[in-house]
């Protein structure tokens, strides 16, 4: 059974939690993050952060070629990293798209870190009403893959890219058809200047969250399945927030849950559990 267990790497023994800040941080810092030296702090812990390396294969694609289409059903819904897969990487075979998501936090009213989501049009095609974070494909004119996440968010939710300082990206994710997913951690500099405006055709609601939720048990529930013979999790984390109850659930939760590994510098209370990906040879 393959699980998503992993030692975290050490930050320069740099955390954001720490109240021993030098005194240029407290000031010069936490001025350009709404006078927050929490944020500032955690903008210098997240900025050391390095992702592993995707995976190395064998030159041989042909005993690696995956069933792309069976895959992808299975990936949208759990949610993992690419790190973490044997996807074979011929690029004659192998030309996943980019898309980018922007994990956006700020500091609460009562001092929490808080990630901003929204809540998918019911008119769209695909993930219809369902939670998601703001992002989508790369375009050519995009130089990088934060330009790419807060471009979206822009264009999904009127946040403006200024209002934003990224600080690192997380490994890539896959989605459905091996849609290739970095997710871009930004911090949000001034939580009081962003005035959401929803675009109607691709959201319905925007609302935020604490990260830390994603990596407490609590309204958190999980359901097996089983793929190619080996039994994997997912899982569902129930919110509400005013009188609007939502589901944060698939790529969406597996993203979160790294992010907030990360961010807190801790593994999550729970197991996260994914099949061997086991790719068959093509006939």
């Amino acid at each position: 059974m393959f699980l998503l267990h992993r030692r975290l790497p050490l930050l320069a023994r740099t955390t954001f939690l720490c109240n021993s800040m030098e005194p240029a941080l407290t000031t010069t810092a936490a001025s350009s993050f709404g006078g927050s030296p929490r944020l500032a702090a955690l903008a210098q812990q997240l900025r050391m952060y390095k992702p592993p390396p995707s995976s190395s294969f064998d030159d041989d694609a042909e005993e690696m070629q995956a069933d792309q289409e069976s895959a992808g059903k299975v990936v949208s819904q759990v949610g993992f990293q690419e790190s973490m897969t044997p996807v074979p990487k011929d690029p004659e075979r192998f030309r996943p798209k980019r898309a980018a998501v922007l994990i956006c936090i700020f500091e609460g009213e009562e001092g929490d870190l808080r990630v901003i989501l929204t809540k998918r049009s019911s008119r769209l095609s695909t993930h219809s009403g369902e939670v998601s974070l703001p992002g989508g494909k790369a375009e050519e004119d995009d130089k990088d893959d934060g330009m790419t996440a807060t471009r979206e968010a822009e264009e999904e939710i009127g946040l403006d890219p200024s209002l934003v300082d990224i600080v690192t990206s997380l490994e890539p994710f896959l989605s459905k058809h091996l849609l290739r997913v970095i997710p871009v951690i930004g911090i949000l500099k001034d939580k009081k200047s962003f005035n959401p405006k929803p675009n109607p055709a691709e959201v319905e609601a925007v609302f935020d969250a604490p990260l830390e939720m994603f990596l407490k048990d609590e309204n958190r529930r999980s359901e097996e399945r089983e793929w190619m013979g080996e039994k994997y999790l997912i899982h569902y984390f129930d919110y509400r927030t005013g009188d609007k109850d939502y589901t944060i659930w698939g790529l969406t939760a597996g993203i979160l849950i790294r992010a907030a590994s990360v961010t807190y510098q801790r593994p999550p209370a729970f197991i996260e559990q994914c099949p061997k990906f086991k790719y068959p040879k093509m006939n």
